[in-house]
């Protein structure tokens, strides 16, 4: 007696098919699963025994042998439990073998039959549309799988649900799609007195991904500022909010099957680790920046991060995608998220503050800011100092727009990017650009060229470095809603590319 059914087995964001094989043939009595499994996927057997008797179901004094193929493919977690025990029940001719066959499975196993929500039901529910077939999957995860739409997905509390669903004795409705999660309204830009220069930096960055390092004393307002990003950002467009919630889903973080519109917020402590940071840890499970996609990294104390965590940032900010490569895995993430980064301009903070300076000037800001290297500040769009604001100022009335007012600018200027890179894969925002894409967007008049010819010969703008500044002003035009990027355009970008220059 044989039955087959299928389940996934995941590679980063990916869901790989995996085929469930169970044979029950004469022997020594023995439950053996093979396919290269790890010690939860082995721990099932016990599981799926215990589940099984509880319903009254004696298993045969038979050998049972359980193969997941491809047998080569590492498989983890403790998703393999439903489908071992569907493939058995199948084997014993309790559950019919062409239901199951044409079923994806994954959920764990109490030894009571309940079954347990697992990570993953997303990408799974996706590898299961693609092929066809239909999803069961535990009740707690049923509304997030449902989502993807494709597929029909079955979502039992127990075994024995599970059981009376393929008998036909109680059959179960497909689950459908959790509540769009809703985010209350964020925090206004109004609440930060003064800093214009700053919250002009913050949509310019918000409209076009630009990643942005902010300088200034402790107090001034860096993390404030930050803070109130997501309020100014779009909301997330249904592609970018499946693809955000497969990252999400894999690592186990959505919430009773809703889907957020809202982008991701991340603020890593600068004690975090690499993997913590770039993902990494038992499984290559995603870090800080991959949980970040489509949303802002907010990376506070910035030059306190390890030196290592901090150069591991380099490649993923320009590909937009992270490779966690262990001995035992290979997975890439996606990472395309907005870098905001705050910074004291020393050790102390002190340094720009004429009234309480210390001694080391400016060899204590060199030294601090220098933990930041040449590479990894180049990638830096925009760069700002905030001042502190004088406490006469604090009883000021409220200055600038709202965020409100600042959302809709921004959102403008992201609507027309979308119609720019109508058709062109891999672009969406400006921070996008490269190639003969960014030479027909971003080109200058001439007026605009010449200033950032002579900018690029002062200064010695790297080549990455002009470009981005022509990305910047690319953006600065859009919300300016000007077809053609002019001199002030050039000039208001690279005014942000120099600001922390000690040439300037």
């Amino acid at each position: 007696m044989g039955a087959i059914t299928y389940t996934v087995a995941f590679e980063g964001v990916e869901a790989r098919l995996v085929e469930v094989q169970c044979a029950v043939s004469p022997g020594m009595p023995a439950f053996a699963v093979v396919g290269l499994p790890d010690k939860a996927v082995s721990e099932a057997r016990e599981r799926v025994r215990a589940a099984i008797n509880a319903l009254g179901i004696s298993l045969p004094s038979s050998r049972i042998t359980v193969n997941l193929s491809p047998a080569d493919l590492p498989k983890e977690g403790s998703h393999f439990d439903l489908p071992i025990a569907l493939a058995l029940l199948a084997a014993l001719d309790i559950l019919p073998k062409d239901m199951v066959s044409e079923t994806v499975a994954l959920g764990e196993l109490s030894l009571d039959g309940t079954l347990v929500p697992v990570t993953g039901a997303l990408p799974a529910a996706m590898a299961a549309a693609a092929e066809d077939r239909r999803l069961l999957c535990p009740k707690g995860v049923g509304a997030e799988a449902a989502w993807v739409g494709g597929t029909e997905v079955i979502a039992p509390a127990s075994l024995s649900e599970t059981i009376r669903h393929f008998t036909g004795q109680a059959p179960l409705s497909p689950s459908e799609p959790g509540e769009v999660a809703t985010t209350a309204g964020g925090r206004d830009l109004r609440d930060v007195k003064g800093q214009e220069r700053a919250k002009r930096a913050l949509e310019i960055a918000a409209a076009g991904r630009h990643h942005i390092l902010m300088v200034g004393t402790p107090g001034s307002g860096k993390s404030m500022l930050a803070a109130r990003i997501p309020g100014i950002l779009p909301p997330l467009t249904a592609a970018e909010a499946l693809e955000t919630s497969m990252i999400h889903s894999i690592a186990g973080l959505l919430d009773e099957g809703g889907i957020s519109r809202t982008r991701p917020f991340r603020e890593p402590h600068h004690t975090a680790s690499m993997p913590a940071i770039v993902g990494g840890g038992r499984g290559a499970k995603p870090g800080e920046i991959s949980l970040a996609h489509n949303g802002v990294l907010f990376m506070d104390e910035f030059p306190e991060f390890p030196r290592t965590v901090l150069e591991t940032l380099r490649q993923p900010i320009e590909t937009g995608e992270v490779m966690v490569a262990r001995a035992n895995a290979h997975v890439r993430y996606p990472c395309r998220f907005l870098l905001v980064a705050a910074a004291n301009p020393c050790k102390c903070g002190y340094m720009s503050d004429p009234a309480r300076a210390c001694a080391r000037v400016p060899h204590c800001g060199e030294d601090y800011l220098g933990r930041i290297s040449g590479p990894l500040m180049d990638r830096f769009d925009l760069r700002v100092e905030v001042p502190p604001v004088a406490y006469t100022d604090l009883d000021l009335p409220a200055s600038g727009d709202a965020s409100e007012t600042v959302a809709a600018r921004v959102s403008a200027a992201r609507d027309v990017q979308t119609a720019r890179f109508k058709g062109q894969e891999g672009m969406r925002v400006n921070a996008d650009l490269e190639g003969q894409a960014l030479e027909e967007a971003a080109t200058p008049d001439p007026e605009g060229k010449d200033l950032l010819v002579r900018v690029a010969e002062r200064f010695g703008l790297s080549a990455r470095g002009y470009h981005r500044v022509l990305r910047v002003a690319r953006t600065i035009a859009d919300l300016d809603g000007a077809d053609t990027v002019r001199k002030p355009h050039v000039a208001e970008a690279v005014s942000y590319r120099l600001a922390l220059s000690k040439e300037v």
